[in-house]
């Protein structure tokens, strides 16, 4: 047997490759709430695309499972490694290359985080939009898994976002896609085909992505509703006014009260008004002219009143600042209070009210807690399942995704599929499109090593 620590150190050096006890806990699993930590075999740093490349060649040789790392934020399981695998960390590959300011376009290498990408273009009075709640998440695996977030509303996710990408195929191969270019009619779009792969087609070794100019002024609107009904319809109105909302966010009672008190803000909301709302809208709008966003509100609030808002508010800059950033670590605070499992169901944003409802009749069928909030915008709705019995959670969570589906929904938003949501995907999905995926797997990845048991059993 050929000794794979001495091949892989003759790539990447011995100080960038670990094996055994020397592999910390921090490598072996995501931010899942039901993956499984699993330590890998090997650990590599590489810090080129040729040592990427180099290392996969190897790998496809001696058949060592792959699983790419960059900053493990996932919820999807899709960052736990095999035992007798290869857990490729990019975080020495995390240099912004390129800021092109008259294509509106950055290069990045995949370890660079969302917070190091944002300060680089911040200076250049640019922003790129896309921002799936945690700013230590690497734009590798935000490629990797289509991440969206918030700002999805106005920006779309990710997939939007990116004009190209340098890929490593599973023998070695190295291929560029796309370009610093938006359009291009020229044999089958690899670069929209290897976004939300989650590892199991390629690995990306840098993006090309769009960047947008960063509008000067901002201002948060929070309007709570007397039912979920109201809130929820009121989206769709919201969206097609023309105010063109940055963020549209929907938060339900519970879960606002959790996330408010977990960091000690208070909104200035009466309490009579916090008695009777079921549920909240939070707003946010960005324009160049101080004076536009002005009239953009004012627009908004009358709306809002005439969709059955209980009262409107205009959050001041600190407080709007604290609220959003509650909402993004939502998964935190249901992750602090036990939750069971979660779910970032998608659906056509018309249909949401419709959806929320069977959400409750499945809660009350099956005895279990499931409060929410969501990208309200573009119909990506987040759940906490509180359920400890396994079997009776499982028909919960079979039974939203059943629901999200025949709605006209997918299982997953943004956050994949992964190994957690693996057993509904094959579930539930058209077997015709499963058994396509698997031919484009095989094509890409004849020998199966790219993060094997996601997506897809071994």
């Amino acid at each position: 047997m050929p000794d794979v620590s001495a091949l892989l150190e003759a790539v990447v050096g011995a100080d960038q490759v670990m094996t055994g006890d020397a592999i910390a806990d921090d490598y072996w699993h995501d931010e899942s709430l039901t993956g499984v930590p699993q330590r890998p075999a090997y650990l590599v740093r590489p810090a080129d695309t040729g040592e990427v490349a180099a290392l996969l060649s190897l790998a496809d040789e001696h058949g060592i499972p792959v699983t790419a790392r960059g900053s493990a934020t996932g919820l999807s399981g899709a960052a736990v490694p095999q035992a007798d695998g290869m857990v490729v960390s990019f975080e020495r590959m995390n240099a912004v290359l390129d800021i092109d300011d008259d294509n509106h376009v950055a290069v990045v290498q995949p370890g660079v985080t969302l917070e190091h990408l944002d300060a680089a273009l911040a200076e250049r009075g640019l922003v790129y939009p896309v921002f799936p709640g945690e700013y230590s998440a690497s734009l590798g695996g935000n490629v990797a898994t289509n991440a969206g977030g918030m700002r999805a509303v106005k920006y779309g996710v990710t997939r939007h976002q990116v004009l190209g990408l340098e890929a490593v195929l599973a023998g070695g191969d190295v291929i560029r896609t796309g370009g610093k270019f938006v359009k291009a009619t020229t044999g089958y779009d690899l670069t929209q085909l290897i976004i939300g792969s989650e590892g199991t087609l390629a690995l990306i070794t840098e993006a090309i992505v769009r960047v947008y100019p960063r509008p000067e002024h901002q201002a948060t609107v929070l309007a709570p509703f007397p039912d979920v009904e109201q809130v929820t319809a009121a989206v769709p109105r919201i969206v097609g006014s023309g105010v063109g909302p940055l963020i549209l966010e929907y938060i339900d009672q519970l879960t606002m009260a959790a996330i408010t008190g977990h960091v000690g803000l208070d909104l200035g909301v009466p309490e009579e008004i916090k008695q009777g709302a079921l549920a909240y809208l939070v707003v946010m709008m960005e324009n160049t002219h101080d004076d536009r966003l002005d009239q953009d509100v004012e627009h908004l609030g009358e709306l809002l009143f005439e969709l059955g808002a209980m009262d409107v508010y205009v959050l001041p800059a600190q407080s709007a600042a604290q609220l959003i950033d509650a909402r993004e670590k939502a998964f935190w605070v249901a992750k602090a209070n036990n939750a069971d499992d979660i779910v970032d169901i998608v659906v056509p944003r018309a249909e949401i009210p419709r959806f929320m409802a069977k959400v409750a009749d499945i809660a009350q069928t099956y005895q279990s807690f499931v409060p929410g909030c969501g990208h309200a915008g573009d119909g990506n709705v987040h759940l906490s399942v509180f359920q400890p019995d396994a079997e009776m959670r499982h028909k919960v969570m079979r039974s939203l995704f059943e629901a999200g589906m025949a709605h006209g929904g997918a299982i997953s938003g943004e956050h994949g599929i992964g190994t957690t949501k693996k057993r509904y995907f094959l579930e539930l999905e058209d077997p015709v499109k499963v058994a396509l995926m698997r031919r484009i797997k095989s094509a890409f990845d004849p020998k199966g090593i790219l993060n094997p048991g996601t997506l897809f059993d071994q």
